[in-house]
């Protein structure tokens, strides 16, 4: 073992969805400090990679193995050196990031996570919606389709569509029709619920199709979509929410309503009846 292991550090760092203008501030202060950027060239817009410092090793991460992606920044830290790996969206949202931190502690290296902006949000943002409103879902479900990773008891789509709430589903858009089944299998959804797919969020390229469970396969497939695409399922994403709310007829949040007391402010009828009391008092 070297003398100096443990000197430097790894920063996982989540690179967001594509847009480089949507990395932390301290994500982009450390790749443009890092003498290492290890960066997943496949879904991380290369252009977050501009700021490196002059003499910073540049590596693309998507034909290496965990094995050679792990001994590189092991490598790299025991010589003391800063080491930036570069995920797309956040970490913790099926970033493969556990299995690298793990090897990381057997090796006595220091490092941190840089959480980021996740693809759920910046698809959010891009459709203009929420995803809890009021008296429509106040649950928001992250998942996938089962695949070659097997699912846990209780976690199929099917199971989660039960729920009804509002559903961001990953790595999936390659089996849009057995993931539009699986949803209408789980008797909350139907044909008419409303489903959106964002391709390719904060990227030139970016790609939305809107419809319902009961057309939106075909559109995908016209589009041509086999990648990076996420399915957004749920009555959240309804045209009609909209409509409701511009004619003051949909349901708000209690936060900003005048008629709520909370740690902050009072409820204006709470606060005209005091007044009234304080006054009928003065009499």
């Amino acid at each position: 073992m070297m003398d100096n292991l443990g000197e430097g550090k790894v920063y996982f760092i989540g690179g967001g969805p594509g847009d480089p203008e949507l990395l932390t501030l301290k994500a982009k202060r450390i790749i443009d400090s890092a003498d290492v950027i290890i960066y997943a060239d496949s879904l991380v817009h290369p252009s977050v990679c501009d700021g490196a410092k002059h003499g910073a090793q540049i590596i693309g991460s998507k034909t290496m193995t965990l094995d050679e992606i792990s001994e590189l920044m092991i490598d790299a830290a025991r010589e003391g050196k800063l080491v930036a790996r570069v995920q797309s969206g956040d970490p913790s949202i099926y970033g493969a990031v556990l299995e690298q931190m793990r090897l990381l502690d057997s090796a006595g290296v220091d490092y941190e996570i840089v959480p980021g902006v996740s693809a759920a949000f910046a698809a959010a943002a891009v459709l203009k919606t929420e995803f809890t409103v009021p008296e429509v879902s106040q649950t928001v479900i992250f998942t996938r389709l089962e695949g070659r990773v097997a699912m846990p008891s209780g976690e199929k789509l099917r199971d989660l569509a039960a729920h009804g709430c509002t559903l961001v589903i990953f790595l999936s858009i390659t089996r849009i029709n057995k993931v539009v089944s699986e949803l209408k299998a789980g008797d909350a959804y139907d044909d008419d619920t409303p489903v959106a797919v964002v391709y390719r969020v904060g990227w030139e390229d970016e790609l939305v199709i809107t419809g319902t469970l009961g057309d939106i396969a075909p559109k995908v497939k016209r589009a041509g979509i086999t990648l990076q695409a996420l399915v957004l399922v749920g009555a959240a994403f309804d045209t009609d929410i909209r409509q409701l709310e511009a004619a003051g007829t949909a349901a708000t949040s209690h936060l900003y309503s005048s008629n709520y007391t909370h740690l902050y402010r009072r409820a204006v009828d709470f606060a005209k009846s005091e007044s009234v009391h304080q006054r009928a008092g003065d009499g």
